[in-house]
């Protein structure tokens, strides 16, 4: 099973295995990690999921569709590797991701 390392804004790590096909937004609400709220529950329509990708992953994870896209748009803190996390599907290739958690939603 792959494994996701949410870090938080303090440093702090968790990782958690994650099935393949479940994205990094079921990870964290299914061990109850501070700062991914998912209010739509997966839907792509709030973005209380938002996560940083750390840089290293970036070219590994797949691209933002254009709903995805859109709702990143509004967020004062967005930046370049700004994800939802809803919107990340789990497969093998992506073992040892690391998402930072924005300080806002913690």
């Amino acid at each position: 099973m792959p494994v996701v390392v949410y870090v938080q804004p303090d440093g702090t790590e968790c990782p958690i295995e994650v099935p393949v096909g479940d994205t990094v937004m079921d990870g964290a609400l299914d061990n109850a990690v501070p700062g991914i709220l998912g209010q739509c529950g997966g839907g792509c329509t709030c973005s209380t999921c938002h996560c940083f990708v750390a840089d290293s992953w970036l070219a590994r994870v797949p691209a933002a569709g254009p709903d995805e896209l859109d709702l990143l748009e509004y967020l004062p803190s967005r930046l370049p590797s700004s994800r939802l996390s809803c919107q990340i599907v789990l497969t093998g290739d992506l073992d040892g991701l690391r998402v930072l958690l924005p300080r806002e939603q913690v």
